[in-house]
């Protein structure tokens, strides 16, 4: 069985780690910004840049799910990691996401958990076709402040980004299949981030990051059970 895929891309860095893998592919624009289409092990897939955040994460989820009516989407990524829980490089299998920027001062709602979502991974194989942790990640629209990693921790987060709650929070509303795929770019401890104030690490590691996913990315489509 054919599985149409499309993959999100979110960060600028990692989509300008993902176009030189694909030099004969044309670049086209979409609402939310720049796609492609790939050629990936003689599937056709199609790649989209949402942009940070989010907004344009749930948007652009949103558009792909009416407009192209995907069986999967793949979101693949960079994430900063908790120091003493995982590794630089480490490949995060998303199972659950958390919001952590909420603040509500008007009553006691948890709205936290409102925004909080499990993946149904149920149609990908076991064992994995690569090195991957499943685990929660907690997005916000903000680097990691330092000083949140305790609660976070507590809560059972290994990781943190920009984008992954908004995306799984949408797919679950349609009921779609997602797949997140964050590999960890930096790491960050209760008293700093080793990519604060020095971007040019985060960049590079997106890079190769983002270079290893792709590339095991056929892999991952092949352990896909419909």
């Amino acid at each position: 069985m054919s599985v149409k895929t499309v993959v999100i891309v979110s960060a600028i860095a990692e989509w300008v780690g993902v176009k030189p893998l694909f030099p004969e592919s044309r670049i086209d624009s979409f609402p939310f910004g720049e796609s492609l289409t790939a050629n990936i092990a003689g599937r056709e897939v199609q790649f989209f840049h949402s942009g940070w955040g989010k907004i344009a994460s749930a948007a652009t989820m949103q558009y792909l799910i009416d407009h192209h009516k995907p069986d999967l989407i793949v979101n693949l990524g960079t994430c900063g990691g908790f120091e003493g829980v995982v590794k630089q490089g480490d490949v995060l299998l998303v199972e659950k996401t958390i919001v952590y920027d909420i603040v509500e001062l008007m009553g006691d709602l948890d709205i936290s958990n409102y925004y909080a979502s499990s993946l149904d991974l149920s149609w990908l194989a076991d064992p994995l076709p690569h090195p991957a942790r499943r685990a929660l990640i907690a997005s916000a629209d903000s680097d990691l402040p330092p000083g949140k990693i305790p609660l976070l921790k507590s809560k059972g987060a290994v990781a943190a980004d920009w984008e992954s709650a908004a995306l799984a929070w949408v797919a679950r509303k349609n009921n779609s299949r997602l797949l997140i795929l964050r590999a960890v770019s930096d790491i960050v401890n209760e008293n700093e981030g080793e990519a604060y104030d020095n971007i040019e690490i985060f960049n590079e590691r997106a890079k190769e990051i983002m270079k290893m996913l792709v590339a095991q990315l056929p892999d991952w489509l092949d352990a896909v059970k419909l």
